[in-house]
């Protein structure tokens, strides 16, 4: 029994072999879709990675280095106006206040003209009913901005100002309010500029407000930076507004803030600092030491 099952596959054998394929991929005869990264292509300039890359059949895609460019605004403010030091106060009789005066004068001429241009494209511009409604537009923006409602900022403010006013606020809590204005606000400063073609007008006023406010600036952990929500300050700003004259659709927005060269300085940041104590055995209290923090030492930081 045993020597008919052999014989039977001694004559099945090479059937069987027949009907087997060999088992391997034919890799060496095809063409590779995936090049694996040649050594120290870092060390290589760009010239000769691309030029390799021709060679092995690949397309590099030209990569265009292009800046997005905003109409909608102006990218500053174009002659901007100098506020006169101490206010205009001084007399014409001395030869600073005559000088004053003289460049008053220049400027108010110039301004003339940029009104007409303006009563052109709008004719409901007044220079007597504009500070109210620049005035607002002020305090909305300043209420939104205080809220971080972007899509209202946005709005009431243009594209070069909106990131002056939004850097460095993500972590902070902004506590903002206007109380009262001192003097009413008044237009003292207006250009009609023209960007890109000389039919593409912007108009620019310049406002002068001098108002009572409230600033706190708290940083994340809600320690006070800057300012008091109850300390009340006086604050003379000169506001710049700006419009595209040609759009029909067109709105006056905040563009920016002139601060003078005789501007007093700027208070500053509330640095909350740890000073270290004494260290605490397990069983004592820091009550219980009545430590003294130790005073800084004087030091002479200039001869």
């Amino acid at each position: 029994m045993a020597t008919s099952i052999c014989r039977t596959l001694k004559y099945l054998q090479p059937t069987i072999c027949l009907n087997i394929k060999p088992v391997f991929v034919p890799i060496r005869t095809k063409k590779r879709y995936f090049i694996p990264p040649a050594v120290n292509v870092k060390q290589k300039s760009q010239s000769e990675q691309e030029t390799k890359a021709r060679a092995a059949g690949v397309v590099v895609r030209q990569q265009y280095i292009e800046r997005a460019i905003n109409i909608s605004c102006t990218a500053g403010i174009f002659d901007p106006y100098i506020p006169p030091e101490g206010d205009a106060r001084l007399s014409t009789l001395s030869k600073e206040g005559l000088k004053q005066r003289t460049e008053q004068l220049r400027q108010s001429a110039a301004s003339q003209l940029a009104f007409r241009k303006i009563k052109d494209h709008d004719p409901e511009f007044s220079t007597k009913e504009f500070p109210a409604l620049a005035q607002q537009i002020f305090i909305d923006a300043h209420a939104a901005l205080t809220q971080f409602n972007k899509e209202k900022l946005h709005s009431l403010v243009t594209e070069r100002c909106y990131p002056e006013m939004v850097r460095g606020n993500r972590y902070k809590t902004l506590r903002w309010r206007f109380i009262e204005s001192l003097e009413p606000p008044r237009v003292v400063h207006a250009r009609c500029p023209d960007m890109i073609s000389k039919g593409n007008l912007y108009g620019q006023v310049t406002l002068r407000v001098h108002s009572r406010q409230t600033l706190a600036i708290y940083d994340r952990f809600g320690r006070l930076m800057l300012g008091d929500e109850d300390e009340p300050r006086d604050v003379l700003e000169y506001l710049v507004l700006e419009r595209h004259l040609v759009n029909p659709y067109g709105r006056w927005r905040l563009h920016g803030k002139i601060v003078p060269a005789w501007a007093p300085p700027k208070d500053p940041i509330i640095k909350t600092v740890i000073i270290p104590g004494p260290t605490l055995k397990p069983e004592e209290a820091f009550e219980d030491l009545h430590y003294q923090v130790p005073k800084p030492k004087a030091v002479q930081w200039y001869k």
